[in-house]
């Protein structure tokens, strides 16, 4: 006799949905290593001289004021590229997944697929305004740190930060959320084929 349920409705291997959390695991940890090195909090080390440097990183800098923002914006734009890459080769493998489920899971994987298509355009050129964005940024806190050195010369009171250099770390940490908020945008429609594969992994035959 005949399941009552359908061929579509069968339930997955639940191997598929560890080990895509598995694989969303690491490219998210990959990219948020990548952000805490580009934005001095980390770096490609042993654990002990990571802390170190990332405490040396929110420390105030010499020839802070001498920075370029053009340094900072190669960073941003390298690291884009790296999340856009890396998520969708993430985002694929996990249609792939999802795919060979069930056959309404699979329809699922291609409306995914329609999807990142029609609004790949749009999203990129709405993150890429971000990096011109944060140049404004940038260029207040360096002219504030200016403003105050040139206070502090002719012995006028100022409000801002006492430390000469202090700017560049809260632009670093500026720039560090702004990027992990992005990473979370980016991350969302893979979250949703997670959520999939879960569903269809917990389905009872």
């Amino acid at each position: 006799m005949p399941s009552p349920r359908s061929a579509g409705s069968q339930s997955a291997d639940p191997q598929l949905a560890h080990d895509g959390r598995n694989e969303y695991a690491r490219v998210r940890a990959d990219l948020e290593q990548a952000i805490a090195v580009a934005c001095g909090f980390a770096a490609s080390a042993p654990r002990g001289q990571q802390r170190a440097r990332a405490r040396k990183a929110a420390r105030p800098e010499d020839g802070a004021q001498s920075v370029e923002y053009a340094t900072y914006r190669q960073r941003y734009v390298a690291l884009q590229q790296s999340m856009e890459d890396s998520i969708r080769d993430l985002r694929g493998r996990l249609r792939a997944m999802l795919a060979s489920t069930a056959s309404d899971m699979a329809g699922l994987a291609m409306v995914d697929a329609a999807m990142e298509q029609a609004l790949a355009e749009r999203e990129q050129s709405l993150l890429l305004e971000a990096p011109a964005l944060l140049e404004g940024r940038f260029e207040r806190l360096q002219r504030g740190e200016a403003a105050a050195g040139a206070d502090d010369e002719r012995g006028l009171p100022s409000t801002a930060a006492a430390a000469p250099g202090a700017w560049l770390a809260v632009f670093r940490e500026d720039m560090r959320r702004i990027l992990l908020a992005e990473l979370d945008i980016r991350l969302q429609p893979v979250e949703g084929l997670l959520s999939a594969l879960r569903a269809c992994s917990s389905r009872t035959l």
